[in-house]
């Protein structure tokens, strides 16, 4: 029997086994396609918002409010109490014998409007809890938006720097021709290939940015990995936006700053639930008591109020007036802090736009021109190699620089755009 037990135990495990590496034979080439897919912007947008954790906690934070706010609508609760007088003493009192059984039910009744005044602040709670989570969606939709320049950009450079890697690649056995022939001396084919491999070096360093650029939008899409390929899109097209007013007019309907007029609500709720607490609630009770002496039965009815002579609320009182006070200035640092971004950002799209005009309009253009007839002169003798290696990377800085400032442009579009809270047309 336990031969038999055990033989079945290795025919179960040998198919557990085939069952597993027949999952992983499936599953390894579909994640493989998967991070091989390529992404485009608004994909990587929409994975964004699906996966965010941040979205996550502020939709939490409005389902907070949501319980805050049903809470403050609760009546309180009445009591119940019991009481046993005149009992368990000595002589007439000994025992149950005069006892005096007494049941009551009491029920604080609010007076003033303080329910109201909960309900109130609660509602304006949902409506802070709302536009903050409007809020942190725009930011992670810009800051997704950016994450992906910054792919797309660093994409770029590493095609920059393979072609130039190309052309040295094609140079250099020219070079070993003219060595051969006598035309030119070895060191000349050194010095070209500590070129090439330089902007290898350079190649690798756009490389390991490329691979913290891709992490971290992968990290904005809720990934600690990236899951996907090559990103797709272009950031040639460049166009100038709308003017700085209509940019600033814009701003004002950023949900971080129409948040303040929910919470100036609410506030204005906390200052009169305040005021309210020093209006006193009554307290009505009614109760039966029986008397074992006589077995005679009697009602009770009572009123209490508290007197608000030492404990006016004046403190909480205060605070609250403070704290309303303070909402306008709180809403005037956030606009000024927009503002200070929205006029940054509009600094950088204006240089970028006159950096990039000026490169192609003369500096690539000519660039280009005087490496092709360097090239073809350096074929015949007319020029140096040193001078052929300097228009090369003349060209190569040129369009690295172009690169870098269409990468400024459309960051600094994607800010301006995350805080208007639309994308705009450029003109």
């Amino acid at each position: 029997r336990l031969y038999a037990f055990q033989v079945d135990l290795m025919h179960r495990i040998n198919g557990a086994v085939r069952i597993a590496c027949a999952w992983l034979v499936l599953s390894i080439p579909a994640v493989a396609a998967e991070r091989s897919r390529p992404i485009s912007l608004p994909q990587a947008l929409q994975r964004a918002l699906a996966a965010n954790p941040r979205l996550t906690a502020a939709e939490r934070d409005v389902g907070i409010a949501g319980g805050l706010r049903i809470q403050s609508g609760a009546l309180p609760n009445p009591e119940a109490s019991f009481e046993l007088d005149n009992a368990l003493g000595s002589g007439p009192y000994k025992g149950t014998r005069s006892a005096e059984t007494n049941l009551q039910l009491s029920q604080l009744v609010e007076l003033g409007g303080k329910r109201e005044a909960r309900i109130a602040a609660g509602e304006a709670g949902i409506g802070s809890a709302i536009w903050q989570r409007r809020a942190t969606r725009l930011q992670v939709l810009s800051e997704t938006a950016i994450a992906f320049i910054t792919v797309i950009s660093a994409q770029r450079r590493i095609e920059i720097f393979d072609d130039q890697i190309a052309s040295f690649d094609q140079l250099i056995p020219q070079l070993q021709k003219r060595v051969e022939e006598g035309a030119s001396s070895p060191a000349e084919t050194e010095r070209a290939q500590v070129a090439a491999d330089l902007f290898r070096v350079e190649r690798d360093r756009a490389k390991t940015q490329l691979a913290t650029a891709r992490r971290d939008l992968a990290i904005l899409m809720g990934e600690s990995i990236p899951h996907f390929g090559k990103a797709i899109g272009q950031l040639a097209l460049i166009g100038r936006p709308p003017s700085f007013q209509l940019v600033l007019k814009a701003i004002e309907a950023n949900p971080q700053l129409m948040r303040w007029t929910a919470v100036t609500a609410q506030r204005n709720a906390e200052l009169l639930i305040a005021r309210l607490k020093a209006v006193p609630d009554v307290r009505f009770s009614v109760g039966w008591r029986h008397f074992q002496d006589t077995n005679d039965n009697g009602v009770r009815l009572g009123v209490s109020i508290p007197l608000p002579i030492f404990d006016q609320n004046r403190g909480n009182i205060l605070a609250a007036q403070e704290s309303l006070a303070k909402t306008a200035a709180e809403r005037s640092i956030n606009k000024l802090v927009l503002t200070s971004i929205a006029g940054r950002a509009y600094d950088s799209v204006n240089g970028a736009l006159a950096e990039i005009k000026l490169l192609r309009s003369s500096v690539i253009p000519k660039a280009r021109s005087a490496a092709e007839t360097i090239q073809s002169g350096y074929a015949q003798g007319r020029f140096t190699l040193l001078e052929l290696l300097d228009v090369k990377g003349s060209v190569l800085q040129a369009l690295l620089r172009e690169q870098e400032a269409l990468q400024n442009f459309h960051i600094a579009v994607a800010t301006i755009e995350g805080l208007v809270g639309n994308p705009f047309s450029l003109t």
